[in-house]
């Protein structure tokens, strides 16, 4: 299987959010998985959590031991990278672990950038 057809799959499981609807989605949790130098260099999203992707799953399995605080199971969660491909699979494997309403932000935070959105200077650290 392609790249594009493992990225056709996940999205097939998804209600992707645009940019706009992600500014008017109350009590989402959005996690932001792009590299700490790509948020240092662009900014974030206010109120997000950066997570490093190697421990996404850990971070937020809702019945993990090693989950962050803060969410469960019926909260919706809205994983963005830079151009909204890797959030994509990221967000289908958050659903594996119980997660399902985890989503990702179509065309990522370069599109909600470029929608005029609020962006948040400089690189909150990471959960690791």
């Amino acid at each position: 299987m392609s790249a594009e057809e493992l990225l056709a799959r996940a999205r097939r499981g998804l209600r992707r959010v645009t940019p706009q609807e992600l500014a008017a989605l109350p009590g989402a949790l959005v996690v932001d998985i792009r590299p700490h130098h790509d948020r240092l260099a662009e900014g974030e999203v206010p109120g997000s959590v950066p997570v490093e992707r190697i421990v996404l799953e850990w971070r937020l399995d809702p019945r993990g031991a090693h989950r962050m605080p803060g969410f469960d199971a019926g909260t919706t969660v809205v994983v963005l990278c830079n151009e909204g491909y890797a959030s994509s699979l990221a967000a289908r494997d958050l659903q594996r672990v119980g997660l399902p309403r985890a989503t990702d932000l179509v065309g990522g935070f370069r599109a909600y950038a470029a929608a005029g959105l609020p962006v948040r200077a400089g690189a909150t650290p990471a959960i690791t």
